[in-house]
């Protein structure tokens, strides 16, 4: 099986949570559940929220949910919604 190239989109609890350690914890969940981080990028929501979309690179032999799962346990974290998911080529 090949690798699949997933997008979430990951929602801070508030506009005081710290995005840094939350991407932090996001890369360190992603290769513990043998993913490969590729990219954060923060997008504008309303009055100075910002939401983190993240892109990595997951097997198709597990199921993303259960990394979805693992974002939404992550401290500062508000909810977690896959995005984007397509079969990955080369």
């Amino acid at each position: 099986m090949g690798n699949s190239a997933v997008k979430f989109k990951i929602m801070p609890e508030s506009l005081d949570t710290d995005l840094e350690s939350v991407k932090e914890e996001v890369k360190n969940t992603i290769k513990e559940m043998g993913g490969v981080f590729d990219s954060f990028e923060e997008q504008p929501i309303a009055f100075g929220l910002k939401a983190l979309i993240v892109t990595l690179a997951y097997p198709e032999s597990k199921e993303v949910d259960e990394l979805g799962n693992a974002f939404n346990d992550v401290e500062g974290v508000s909810s977690c919604e896959m995005t984007d998911y397509r079969r990955a080529i080369g």
